[in-house]
């Protein structure tokens, strides 16, 4: 395929941006140094237009085909964010930031999709425009979202979108995909229990937030086991208990725990929500003590829409010869808002055997690099063939 032949000339090239972005990674909307290095590169490749700052440090690249017969606007998504994790690879280009990585693989993303950009500036063979969108704080400050709210799809009059996520463990260049609810949606909870301080002797004369919140911790996993129909998927995570007091002879006069709930339905979103209040409130309460529960919406489910799944799995399976039907994934992923705005895909593509994303041992393959360009290519060649 000329696609896969051209990344292959590409690929070192590629390889060079990966690295330098991995050397010095941003977190959040500090995406700055590479937001720069984005937009000089999409410069030097001849982009009919290039906007900076859109959703704060987000770029915009617009490439029109040879042609625009069609009409057509298609979006093309990488995340360019690193993660708070202090990097363990020992590579010569690991991390010169204390306490950032790119340990999800942005680098990565947001390399590819330089290298698609390329590519498709030098032969514009399509009829259409191609709208290229690096978007900063996927990790947790909900860029897409942002970019979104700066009008990201009305100013650029995108149709339809397509992002891509690398995962390890999966066959090196192969893909993976599934239509609907695929990334969960990602709420948090915060929770302060109140009762009344004492000393450890004599616990007749307290109200117990150690034994309170314990109970309670216990009590909010019986929301997925007894009050959640059993078919449909639901975690609810106490990941944080902490009290008012670290003496061994003060019971606390509040403990205030902290979690996380992933859901693939509306349905099972709002049953946590409600649970986790009458849960918590219910058994302060029952000992003498109140709860201060605050519930945070945080990403939505990202749900796949179908004939553009259809549509990406097609353009992978000419990539790389086929394409496997994904399992569902609870972690979380703010591509979701591009798709509630605008129909699309995202596609996973394999890393390897590599560590898992989120470690501190983690590293992009580069090897994946010409099927990742390539299939963002095709999607945009095969969306809106020329004549």
């Amino acid at each position: 395929m000329p696609v896969k032949n051209r990344f292959a000339e590409l690929q070192d090239e590629i390889t060079a941006w990966r690295r330098d972005i991995h050397e010095n990674p941003e977190i959040l909307f500090e995406t700055h140094r590479t937001s720069a290095l984005v937009a000089e590169k999409l410069q030097e490749f001849g982009c009919d237009e290039v906007a900076t700052g859109i959703g704060r440090t987000g770029v915009v690249g617009v490439i029109k085909g040879k042609a625009d017969t069609s009409g057509k606007v298609i979006g093309l998504r990488a995340d360019m964010d690193a993660l708070p994790i202090h990097e363990q690879t020992g590579l010569d280009y690991a991390s010169k930031t204390p306490g950032a990585m790119h340990a999800c693989g942005h680098d990565g993303h947001t390399a590819m999709l330089l290298g698609a950009a390329k590519y498709l500036s030098e032969t514009r063979n399509f009829d259409g425009t191609v709208v290229v969108i690096f978007q900063p704080a996927e990790e947790g400050g909900g860029g897409a979202k942002v970019m979104c709210d700066d009008g990201l799809m009305d100013r650029w009059g995108v149709q339809e979108v397509y992002g891509l996520h690398n995962w390890p463990g999966q066959p090196l260049g192969t893909f993976a995909i599934r239509p609907g609810a695929f990334f969960a949606a990602t709420d948090q909870f915060d929770i302060t229990f109140e009762g009344r301080g004492g000393h450890a002797a004599k616990p007749h004369e307290t109200v117990d937030t150690t034994v309170l919140a314990a109970q309670a911790v216990l009590a909010l996993q019986t929301i997925a086991s007894r009050n959640a129909d059993p078919v449909h998927q639901i975690v609810v995570s106490v990941t944080s208990f902490e009290t008012s007091s670290k003496a061994f002879n003060v019971i606390p006069q509040k403990v205030q725990i902290k979690g996380t709930v992933r859901t693939m339905s509306k349905e099972m979103r709002d049953l946590a929500e409600t649970r986790i209040n009458e849960v918590c409130n219910g058994i302060a309460a029952t000992f003498g003590g109140t709860a201060d529960v605050t519930y945070h919406r945080g990403y939505p489910v990202m749900a796949n829409h179908d004939e553009q799944t259809e549509f990406a799995a097609k353009v992978a399976a000419s990539v790389s010869g086929s394409c496997e039907d994904a399992p569902l994934v609870m972690g979380g992923e703010d591509f979701a808002f591009m798709l509630e705005e605008r129909p699309g895909a995202y596609i996973l593509m394999g890393n390897g055997d590599t560590a898992m994303v989120h470690h501190p041992e983690y590293n992009f393959n580069d090897d994946a690099i010409p099927a990742g360009c390539s299939w963002w290519a095709e999607i945009a060649e095969q969306r809106m063939p020329a004549a």
